[in-house]
């Protein structure tokens, strides 16, 4: 992965890098914080590691500027019986709270859709909750919702 375009507010798009993890803990606890959720220690930890593992089949982007790191991207690749290209589940969205609305999150779906198309993946798709509405916002000027359900066990 290379660094992406820059951002509008003269930040940029790049792939996570082995010193951002104090600002990944606390986009990642911000992110579970946000869905009132939480993963076990080991869970964060293993996420970590593979994030940075070239041989899994995931990746992360980061969006800085010149204060850090403020926005992350994590994907999970994987195959389709659909396709025969990779699909990409964009799993995580984070922008911290402060500093939305500059376009960060654009930015880093747009980059998303990039590292995507550079890896051969057919598609690219997320979720959000349904009462996520600032977030529902951009992912409907910037994506198709499919309309599809979600079910659990």
């Amino acid at each position: 992965m290379s660094e992406r375009n820059p951002l509008p507010s003269a930040g940029r798009i790049r792939p996570l890098a082995p010193a951002d993890r104090a600002a990944w803990d606390r986009l990642w606890a911000g992110y579970l914080t946000f869905y009132d959720s939480g993963v076990a220690p080991e869970v964060t930890e293993a996420t970590w590691t593979r994030l940075l593992d070239p041989a899994a089949p995931m990746f992360a982007l980061v969006a800085e500027d010149e204060a850090g790191v403020f926005g992350l991207a994590q994907c999970v690749l994987h195959a389709s019986t659909w396709s025969t290209t990779p699909y990409c589940y964009l799993n995580d969205l984070f922008v911290d709270p402060a500093r939305r609305g500059g376009g960060a999150g654009r930015a880093l779906i747009e980059a998303v859709q990039a590292e995507a198309d550079a890896r051969g993946a057919g598609r690219v798709y997320w979720m959000t909750h349904e009462t996520n509405a600032v977030a529902r916002q951009l992912y409907d000027r910037v994506a198709t919702r499919s309309g599809f359900i979600q079910y659990q066990r």
